[in-house]
């Protein structure tokens, strides 16, 4: 593998989830209405989205909250809400970033360019990117590392005109690794480096509507 680290891959996925007349405006429902899920399991709320409307299987704490209160009825749902859009990225934390570093490098910069672009032709819910690292090092310092990246991610698209409300950030630290156990081993060097690049990751997560 490419010592120096260059982009692991950039998938494009689109989901194409064409969606009833859900019973809750504030979550998105595929064709059998279930809750449409991103890849972190996390439902996905609408921008009508209030804590009137949560759901059980979303958001518990709230439906115990809401249910104390005086109910509120939803208005009714007069329109097919649009298709929603689903892209992911996984990207290379070395291809954004330098060993070891949380500072945006050149050609780490024209690849989220690249997204911001694709972003700005939608309609936005939500973005969330989460930052992963490699085993060196210890828990606590990988777990900073990744959520610095990720929150360097974030804020270099909020310069590109994103609502920085719409981007969530995660960092897992070395939690989630791509490689397998007992696939890197030695003592720290330029090759153990090397083999243990696929776990210095950010994967983008973006859902949203196509403008019209």
């Amino acid at each position: 593998m490419n010592k120096h680290l260059s982009l692991l891959a950039i998938l494009g996925l689109f989901a194409t989830a064409a969606l009833a007349q859900p019973t809750n405006d504030g979550y998105l429902f595929d064709t059998r209405d279930n809750v449409v899920k991103s890849g972190f399991d996390l439902c996905w709320r609408t921008t009508r989205w209030t804590p009137a409307m949560a759901i059980e299987e979303c958001d518990a704490d709230l439906v115990k909250k809401e249910e104390a209160k005086k109910p509120i009825m939803a208005a009714p749902i007069t329109k097919v809400a649009p298709t929603p859009t689903v892209q992911k990225m996984t990207l290379s934390a070395d291809a954004l970033f330098d060993f070891n570093k949380a500072v945006l490098r050149h050609e780490g910069k024209a690849k989220l360019d690249d997204l911001a672009a694709k972003v700005n032709d939608l309609n936005v819910e939500v973005i969330i990117a989460v930052g992963h690292a490699d085993r060196i090092g210890s828990d606590a310092y990988n777990q900073k590392l990744s959520e610095k990246r990720a929150t360097a991610v974030k804020n270099y698209l909020v310069s590109k005109n994103i609502d920085a409300n719409r981007i969530h950030t995660e960092g897992k630290g070395e939690k989630q690794p791509v490689t397998k156990p007992g696939q890197c081993k030695g003592k720290m060097s330029k090759k153990l480096i090397a083999c243990l690049q696929p776990d210095r990751r950010v994967e983008i997560e973006v859902i949203g509507t196509t403008k019209p």
